[in-house]
């Protein structure tokens, strides 16, 4: 069955740097297109970032854009989350997911698979 892990989180202070990492087991890691989502108290779960899983294509949300950086490394079966910059409004549960479908990335109904999410703060 494939399970995914996440890490990294925590507190940091606005304009801080969080490494998030999610690690697959189970599966062929090196065919799932890869995603970051994010859950804030209250309100939906929301597309940060995806990756392909072959050539590296990556796709980020506005709000991210120019300051998260998302990676992966097959070999390790892990898929990362650079986070530099960090605004308060960035604070919320951060979950990785996974799928084997190479549309419709940014949509959380696109993953199949979850894990249990790594809360990040950001104080001001």
């Amino acid at each position: 069955q494939v399970q995914l892990v996440e890490s990294g989180g925590g507190l940091v202070q606005a304009g801080g740097s969080l490494r998030l990492s999610c690690t697959v087991s189970g599966g062929t890691f090196s065919r799932y297109f890869m995603g970051w989502f994010r859950q804030a108290p209250g309100k939906e779960r929301e597309f940060v970032a995806a990756i392909s899983w072959n050539i590296g294509t990556t796709d980020y949300s506005d709000s991210v854009k120019d300051r998260f950086v998302i990676s992966r490394d097959n070999a390790k079966s892990t898929v990362n989350l650079q986070m530099n910059g960090l605004k308060p409004e960035d604070t919320a549960v951060y979950y990785c997911g996974a799928t084997t479908m190479a549309w419709g990335l940014r949509a959380k109904n696109t993953y199949a698979r979850w894990g249990q999410g790594t809360q990040v703060t950001v104080s001001s």
